[in-house]
Order: structure tokens, then sequence, then C-alpha cells
């Protein structure tokens, strides 16, 4: 058996995190990872960038939670987005702000944040040991250590921050989930958040690869109440859709099922459905002699064009000056609103992040502390938190890292 202050199970942005601020704090501290390498769902945050916080103000980013805005208030209010911004500029990492206040490293390499996280918890005294956590030792309702497939740990507080369910290649499978559980914990079914989503639309797939910036995404529920919209990019891909603003409005979208809703593409958000009527009637009449499939390329993408033509009932060899006032308003209406059928989400293991865990009440939210099992803790992904795109999960997963290696140690000095 090995004596410890504490152990820290998982070696992913909040357990480095957390395991170099025990360690700082003077605790002996164990790190436990079972992949190779540490972090290695960090490595394909942001396409490989690591948008690693958003450089938005606190009441902003709090809205930015489906599930667990309110719970974050303490710990987003003791470690803030411009927290984190200043712990890694400290340690050389320069960062830059894009597009959404979307925080980046300058490198645009998702391994700096890596290495300087790893770096932090191995230069604070962090002992990093390549072990799978099998199991919490309890005694009573209290946790005395960790029993792995080598050894045996006993340690005075015990922090999970295994992740969740997406990407287990990675190796994040749900070992967190069953400790928890085994604690005495209610874990919330994990699903998919931050996902693709598979639509009924066979023009999906004829516009696979296409790539449309600055649209506005709408998603309507069973009674036609708007649930989400917001500016920003999505992807056509061969099963449905993807990029930033699906994924965001995937995260809404788990209050039912995929088919419960429907999403409304508006291809041209800067423009009124007048002033896109305008620009319809002027193109109409300027280039009368072309057919509407040569035509259209002056207002949408080459592949978009035909189904929306379809969608619209109107021929693709129809002359422009042939279009009739009916056809041209809908027409408008298709642009403004190209819609779209869902009918699943891809596989959890697809999703950027998990819904589901950790059941909030049972947690405190000032020291991520179990109130079920006296020294266990939580952070991160575990927890029944989930954010929208842009920063907002890694931020989430440093401040409860930080809260609950402060109530860690706050403990011991009550002790």
């Amino acid at each position: 058996m090995i004596s410890c202050d504490a152990v820290v199970v998982g070696a992913g942005a909040a357990g480095m995190f957390a395991a170099g601020i025990l360690a700082e704090h003077g605790l002996a501290t164990v790190l436990l990872e079972k992949m190779p390498q540490s972090g290695n769902k960090l490595r394909l945050t942001g396409k490989g960038r690591c948008n690693l916080t958003n450089a938005c103000d606190r009441e902003t980013l709090l809205r930015q939670y489906p599930r667990g805005g309110k719970f974050l208030y303490s710990a987003v209010s003791r470690f803030s987005s411009e927290d984190t911004v200043s712990f890694f500029e400290g340690r050389g990492i320069p960062l830059k702000v894009e597009r959404g206040n979307r925080v980046f490293p300058v490198s645009d390499r998702a391994e700096d944040i890596r290495r300087a996280l790893a770096a932090y918890a191995e230069s604070a005294g962090a002992v990093l040991r390549q072990e799978r956590a099998l199991r919490l030792l309890l005694r009573g309702n209290r946790v005395t250590g960790v029993l792995t497939d080598r050894t045996e740990l006993s340690a005075n507080a015990v922090l999970l921050a295994t992740g969740g369910m997406s990407y287990p290649q990675t190796g994040s499978d749900g070992d967190g989930y069953r400790m928890a559980a085994k604690a005495g914990h209610t874990v919330i079914p994990p699903r998919p958040s931050l996902i693709p989503i598979v639509t009924a639309e066979d023009f999906c797939r004829e516009a696979t690869g296409l790539s449309l910036r600055n649209v506005t995404l709408t998603v309507k529920d069973q009674k036609g109440k708007t649930v989400f919209s917001e500016l920003g990019e999505l992807l056509f891909t061969h099963f449905g859709v993807s990029g930033p603003l699906v994924l965001s409005a995937s995260a809404v979208m788990q209050a039912g099922k995929p088919s419960d809703y429907r999403l409304l593409i508006d291809c041209k958000p800067g423009l009124t459905p007048e002033q896109l009527d305008a620009r319809l009637l002027r193109d109409l009449s300027e280039h009368g002699g072309k057919t509407m499939l040569r035509l259209l390329p002056l207002l949408l993408p080459r592949k978009l064009i035909p189904p929306v033509l379809r969608l619209a009932d109107i021929p693709p060899e129809r002359r422009a000056d042939q279009i009739t006032r009916e056809e041209r308003r809908r027409l408008g209406q298709t642009v403004k609103a190209l819609p779209l059928t869902p009918v699943a989400f891809r596989p959890i293991e697809e999703a950027i992040v998990t819904c589901g865990g950790v059941a909030l009440p049972e947690v405190d939210p000032k020291t991520m502390a179990s109130k079920k099992a006296e020294g266990l803790f939580f952070a991160g992904e575990l927890l029944d938190i989930d954010g929208y795109t842009g920063g907002f999960n890694l931020q989430a997963a440093f401040s409860t890292a930080y809260a609950a290696a402060f109530g860690i140690l706050s403990r011991r000095e009550g002790n």
C-alpha cells in the first residue's frame, strides 16, 4: 500500500490542473491515468487548436450551460475565464481571442496547452502513475483511497476527474460514473451533447463538405416555439449536419428526442425578407435569359442550389424571366428558412462532451465535495454539467478543478 494525501483520478484538463494546485500547496498528490499519455482529449479540442475558454463576462458565460449554469456560479466566481488566461500566459503560452470571444493559443496547437498542464502538475510535485483506478476504497461512508490494477493507494481525499463518455479512445469510458455510483451517488444517464445531427433530407448528402458561414440556425419544438437561434457556421455531411452551430443546438435538443424538433437555416440573415425579395427581383430582371441553375450562384453556394430549387418547386432549367411572383416568394422563403428534419444524434462516442453524470444536488458547489461520501470530490465532465461550444466546457473543467482542489485543502486545514 502507498500512502499519500490526495489521489486525483484522471489526468485530463481538470485532473492535471487540480493535481498541480494540490501539490503546489504541499499535499503529497498522486495523479492516476490509465492511458499511456495524459491529456489525450485536450489534443482533440478545437479541431486540434484547443479553445480553452471564452473571454466573456461571468453572467454571459454562465448562460452558456444548458445544464449546470447555476451550480457553476461559485466555482466560476473563484476561477474565471480571466484567471484561465492568466494561468496559461503566466506559463509562457501566448493566447489570442477569435470570433465569438473564443480563446486559443497563438500557436494554434492544443499540444501546447496539454504540455503546460502536464508540466505544471509535474513541477509542482504531483506523481503521475499510469494505472487504472478500479474502485474507491470505502470505510462506511468515508473514502479512504483507491484500488488500482497495480496497487492500493491510501489517501485522505480522492478527486474523480475521469471525464464523460465521449471519445472513449482517449480514456473517457465511464469509469468515474461507476465509482461514483458505488459511493452512493445518483448518476444521470449520460447522453451525447455537442453532437452532429442525422437528418432525413437526402440533399445533405449532395452538399457534403459544404460549410456555410454567417448563417442563422433556428431550432423549433413541436409547438413551434423557438428554443435555439444563433448566427455562425455549420457543415453539411453525408449523414446530416455538423459544425459549431449544430453542436450547440444539439445541447438544447437534449430535452427530447431529435424528432421532436425541426431545424431552419437562414442562408441570408443579413437581409430581411423584403430586402431579399428586392434582391431576387433585381437579379431576375437583370439576368432574364439565364436559367435559375445558372443565376442562383449570385446568391447561394452551388451545392445548395439544386435542393433549394426543389424545395421551392422551381425547375432548375426555368429561365429567370419566366419566374412568377409566387415562385419568387417560395424561393425567398426557402432561402430564409431552409428546413431540416432531425431523426437522430450521432453515437455518443462522437460527442464533443456528454450531458448527464453525477447529480449536482449531491455535490457541494463551493468545494465540489460529495454529500454522500466523506473525502470524495468531483471535477470536470463527470459532473452533470455541459456547455455550448466556445470554450465553455473547458472553463467548467478548470473552475470545478480549482474549487475541488481548494475544497480538499480547506478540509486538511479544518482537520
